[in-house]
């Protein structure tokens, strides 16, 4: 379908061709009528999809087509960079329109303070805040949005993962009774069905793809030691110097700078980000990443849900993600929308188990690659973690193979087209 038939207004259509799309994605051909429509929604659906524009574009409608005063909207989002993500999703979804936004996040300097101050006293169309910074806001008595009509929690089960119950809770005791509530999550946990039931209304529910890669991800995965990883890591850059955009994730701030060190040793430039480094750096590495000046990025897991850079070609997981619903997250930042990318995760002894909850989650086995010989052996495979005895299962089974006592693997029939979230 495409997002003239949703019934947009053109001006709104005007700035989605300019941005280069026309088709909508599943989950903004089911939501944006439904939204438009003023019902509460609660959408489940995996990273890339389209989250952010199946919510953006039917609000833009309607600030475009409806008399509003004041602050109009309110998104609360888990991280800053997601914040950032989405105002810059808004404006150019609103570039032909008069609609305005104004983000809330901490780490900024005094001219983000005045901004932010200034927004919520006077009131702009969509703020875009994270929950404790907001909180803050709310604390010193500014803001208000007693005009407010639209309220939307997007990667609602990260923000419950970050501990952010509470301070939702506590804006929305500031928000009017009556306004329509969308909420968007990658999960539907138990805490999250509880969410739905104190704050949406007879919410029309949309459930797509979840917790599944998307079908362009090439998975791999290495057996590796910790010492063996840096250099690994370096052959498989070197066996893909195609690739120009490579996307490296820790699940520490500690390593992602030693990853560095040890990847520049070796001859690759890479740059690190974290929380450890101040929002302006950040914001720097990011422009660097998204221009294709710097080829290597490392991360954190902050920026599993919180980037939206085209064309990422592979993602390496330096370690194994501690939760299954992370691995689905990090190996989203490849293959957005219908592209192709590539994902390989390098496990430990210890992070077997979690490698066997992973392959759980998403419903197949993940390919396994041999360790080259110049770099040693790699840990024997134990489906409990321990990294030692015998293997119980072969470390590699071939697409579509189907030996005995071993399941069959299931073809991903999910193809997501359209405008990212």
């Amino acid at each position: 379908m495409t997002f003239k038939e949703l019934g947009l207004h053109d001006d709104v259509i005007n700035a989605i061709g300019y941005m280069g799309f026309e088709n909508a994605t599943p989950i903004q051909e089911q939501a944006i009528p439904q939204i438009m429509q003023g019902k509460d929604l609660i959408a489940c659906a995996q990273t890339g999809t389209g989250k952010t524009a199946a919510f953006i574009l039917p609000i833009i409608d309607k600030l475009v087509t409806q008399p509003h005063k004041g602050t109009n909207t309110l998104v609360i989002v888990p991280t800053r960079e997601l914040a950032i993500q989405i105002d810059q999703q808004i404006q150019g979804f609103s570039y032909f329109t008069p609609v305005h936004s104004q983000t809330v996040y901490g780490g900024g300097d005094g001219a983000d303070y005045i901004n932010e101050k200034n927004a919520l006293e006077k009131g702009v169309d969509i703020v875009v805040a994270t929950p404790g910074k907001l909180k803050s806001h709310l604390t010193m008595g500014l803001g208000d949005f007693s005009q407010l009509e639209h309220l939307i929690l997007d990667e609602a089960d990260r923000m419950m993962d970050m501990g952010f119950i509470d301070d939702i809770k506590m804006i929305i005791s500031k928000l009017p009774a009556k306004r329509q509530n969308l909420m968007f999550s990658a999960t539907m946990a138990p805490k999250i069905r509880s969410l739905v039931r104190e704050i949406l209304v007879d919410p029309f529910e949309i459930n797509l793809s979840l917790s599944k890669p998307a079908e362009g991800v090439t998975q791999q995965v290495y057996l590796a030691h910790d010492e063996q990883k840096i250099k690994l890591i370096s052959r498989i850059l070197k066996k893909h110097e195609d690739f120009n955009s490579i996307l490296i994730f820790s699940s520490t701030k500690k390593n992602v700078f030693n990853i560095v060190n040890g990847l520049r040793r070796g001859g690759f430039l890479a740059h690190g980000i974290s929380s450890d480094l101040e929002q302006k750096e950040r914001e720097e590495v990011l422009r660097g990443f998204r221009s294709r000046k710097t080829r290597i990025l490392v991360a954190t897991d902050v920026l599993s849900r919180g980037i939206d850079i085209k064309e990422i070609n592979l993602v390496i997981n330096y370690d194994c993600p501690s939760n299954a619903e992370d691995y689905v997250h990090r190996v989203g930042r490849t293959a957005r929308s219908d592209a192709k990318g590539m994902a390989i995760t390098l496990v430990n002894g210890k992070d077997m188990r979690r490698l066997v909850d992973i392959e759980s989650l998403i419903g197949y086995e993940i390919e396994r690659m041999p360790m080259p010989e110049e770099l040693g052996a790699a840990p024997e495979w134990r489906a409990s973690g321990g990294g030692g005895g015998r293997s119980k299962r072969k470390p590699f089974r071939k697409k579509g193979g189907n030996a005995k006592g071993k399941r069959p693997f299931k073809k991903r029939t999910d193809k997501p087209a359209g405008p990212k979230s």
